[in-house]
């Protein structure tokens, strides 16, 4: 395994925190049977790439250095 990406972009921490999320929701008597866990850390991970691609262009707009 010598590929680096951001932690963001890990599937395993993403259902880690979806799994986490869903037992406290659980605790807080919130219903999740009918949710499914693997489509919503697929949802999540879809989201967070379009913020960071949506984040790289708006920090290239605002970019004070030319690329070269």
């Amino acid at each position: 395994m010598d590929a680096i990406k951001p932690w963001y972009l890990s599937r395993t921490i993403w259902a880690s925190i979806v799994t986490i999320a869903m037992s406290f929701a659980g605790l807080f008597g919130f219903s999740t049977a009918g949710l499914d866990s693997s489509s919503l850390t697929d949802t999540l991970l879809q989201a967070i790439s379009g913020v960071a691609g949506i984040a790289a262009i708006v920090a290239r707009l605002f970019a004070t250095h030319q690329l070269k």
